[in-house]
């Protein structure tokens, strides 16, 4: 069974910032578009970006292996190369991550490489990758 493709969409206060993030440093190639939103390819997933000039990012966090982690947030899980090639991308556009790339897990059954940061509408994201794929869903 092939995986089939999400779509979310979300608020962005300013779509040319949207625009510019996205498309611009995550390099998801844009759709179509509208004069209030803006489809993305996120490796394969459609994201949509609707414009909510009074958009708040939410505040509420829940606590996971030792760090603060963002409710609501979302991403996408990568490969491990290429998790690592974005964490230097964003790390050399000066991204304030709100987890610093880092390995969570540890030696543990569920491993993997995380990080957190904000689009400039204050969304949450969280890439990650796991050393091993087949424990993306594993419980021991």
């Amino acid at each position: 069974m092939s995986l089939q493709p999400f779509h979310l969409a979300f608020p962005v206060h300013d779509l040319a910032a949207a625009r510019a993030f996205y498309g611009g440093l995550l390099g998801c190639p844009e759709g179509r578009s509208a004069d209030r939103w803006i489809d993305f390819d996120l490796r394969g997933h459609q994201l949509v970006a609707h414009l909510d000039p009074a958009a708040k990012p939410a505040g509420h966090t829940n606590p996971v292996d030792g760090h603060d982690v963002p409710v609501p947030h979302f991403g996408v899980v990568l490969e491990w190369n290429d998790w690592h090639a974005l964490a230097d991308r964003l790390r050399e556009a000066g991204i304030a991550f709100g987890i610093e790339p880092h390995i969570r897990f540890k030696g543990e059954v569920g491993e993997q490489a995380t990080m957190f940061f904000r689009d400039p509408s204050g969304n949450a994201l969280e890439f990650k990758a796991f050393r091993d794929p087949g424990q993306l869903f594993a419980t021991a």
